[in-house]
C-alpha cells in the first residue's frame, strides 16, 4: 500500500507531465518537488537516485520503504504504485 508519492520535476520535462498524468489516471495523489523553483533539494533528488534527470518518483509504501523510478517508466511505476 503506498503512503506517500513525491516526484521530482522541471518545468520543461515532458516525461514529468506523462508520470503526473499516469498517477492522476490511477486516482494517486502525489507532492511534486519542481527543482526550478526549488534548486536546493537538487541534492536530495541525487542521492535518491543518483540520477541528473527528471522525473524522479519516489514511491513511500506504508512500512516506509521506498521504492524510486528514474524516467517515465512503467514497467517500474505501475508495480510500485500497485
Amino acid at each position: 500500500m503506498v503512503k506517500n508519492i513525491t516526484i521530482f520535476t522541471t518545468n520543461t520535462c515532458a516525461y514529468c507531465a506523462m508520470v503526473k498524468k499516469y498517477l492522476g489516471a490511477k486516482g494517486l495523489p502525489y507532492d511534486v518537488v519542481n527543482l526550478d523553483e526549488q534548486p536546493e533539494r537538487q541534492a536530495e533528488a541525487l542521492a535518491l537516485s543518483g540520477a541528473m534527470t527528471v522525473p524522479i518518483t519516489v514511491v513511500t509504501k506504508q512500512d516506509d520503504t521506498r521504492q524510486v523510478v528514474i524516467g517515465y517508466n512503467l514497467a517500474k511505476l505501475a508495480p510500485a504504485v500497485a
